[in-house]
């Protein structure tokens, strides 16, 4: 790429980072996304994402040529706010000023993606039919994703989201699956009458004991991430509620784990004559990409285009790419270097931002 192409990017880069769109508050960006693709003359649909889901705004598609067999995507929500973000650039990298985070992830997968459209349309360069979505509520739930509608000529799906540095891509990732329990014991006075309560905290926690959480084996994983009950220190508690997760690369562990979990909490519970209400709900499905499809195919060819290697990567996180392909779209989730995510000193490698757009690039040239 030419410095000046170069500096092009770090500005669409650097415009995006100022602008504050949490999950759920994703308009102002949306606007951005608008604004610009309408000056290259792009037209942009809009679903009803947020309004069902009580945020401002939906998912966006934009088709390019006739929409092709391939979906590009980024989300556009932030995890924190950047409200007061001062952005730095250095001879090598983009920060913050260690005061907020700096939004690079996602606004470096939007950042690219308006970049490669303007490039191809401001010049007059074919490339190819795709589409190009970008959703909302990915650091969530990724709830836009799941609830968007793609043609069905979309067969295959490129992800720019991942914080792995640009040649690494995701191919493979444990699902998950959340889980809550509410546990019913008795109220008593804790002084006077202490025999006649029923402690939901002291049946959970003993339930919880005969749990293995954490590691449970190489490719599961159980946890408990929240647990609240009771109401004063002198009375006996009659409710606890807790919430947690198990993950895995393999359906059947899952559900293996959660049922193990649910049983426990049940038998405990029936011992000591409380009771129990469970439930659960995939937050995101395990995914895994054949070496053998157009998808892989495509994003290998594509990295050692631009003279990287390819890495083929396993992630026990989920990403907008766990939705696609529970819908049937067979997607990698691609590294573009968004370091530290979610943190104050995150940051992203100059090289690494220029490498997403050739890979990019790469994908969608003619």
């Amino acid at each position: 790429m030419e410095q000046t192409e170069i500096n092009h990017l770090i500005e669409l880069f650097l415009k995006l980072v100022e602008i504050d769109a949490l999950s759920m508050r994703e308009a102002p960006v949306n606007q951005h996304i608008r604004t610009f693709l309408k000056d290259l003359n792009l037209s942009v649909s809009e679903d009803r994402a947020g309004l069902s889901s009580g945020g401002n705004s939906g998912n966006l598609q934009i088709k390019i040529g006739n929409g092709g067999n391939f979906v590009v995507l980024s989300h556009m929500d932030t995890a924190r706010s950047t409200k007061t973000i001062k952005p730095i650039v250095s001879d090598d990298r983009i920060t913050s000023d260690g005061t907020t985070i700096l939004g690079a992830d996602n606004r470096a997968g939007i950042a690219v993606i308006l970049f490669c459209l303007e490039k191809a349309i401001t010049n007059n360069v074919p490339i190819k039919d795709f589409t190009v979505a970008f959703t909302i509520r990915e650091e969530l739930d990724v709830f836009g994703s799941q609830f968007l509608v793609l043609p069905e000529q979309i067969k295959h799906g490129f992800v720019f989201d991942s914080s792995l540095r640009p040649g690494k891509f995701i191919y493979k990732t444990y699902g998950a699956k959340g889980f809550s329990v509410k546990i019913h014991g008795k109220a008593s006075h804790a002084g006077i009458h202490p025999e006649n309560g029923i402690n939901a905290i002291q049946v959970a926690s003993k339930a919880i004991a005969t749990m293995k959480l954490g590691r449970v084996d190489y490719e599961t994983t159980a946890n408990i991430g929240k647990f609240h009950g009771g109401t004063a220190i002198n009375v006996i508690p009659e409710l606890v509620e807790l919430e947690g997760e198990v993950r895995s690369l393999k359906i059947p562990k899952v559900d293996s784990k959660i049922k193990e979990i649910e049983d426990a909490f049940i038998n405990q519970a029936s011992t000591e004559k409380a009771t129990v209400e469970f439930e659960s709900h995939w937050d995101f499905k395990p995914y895994e990409v054949p070496e053998s499809s157009f998808t892989f195919r495509r994003i290998t060819d594509a990295l050692l285009a631009v003279g990287l290697k390819p890495e083929p990567i396993v992630s026990a996180g989920g990403s907008d790419a766990n939705s696609l392909n529970e819908k049937g779209i067979i997607t990698v989730n691609i590294g573009i270097g968004a370091q530290n995510p979610h943190a104050n000193n995150e940051f992203i490698l100059i090289k690494d931002l220029t490498n997403s757009a050739r890979i990019l690039w790469e994908i969608i040239k003619k």
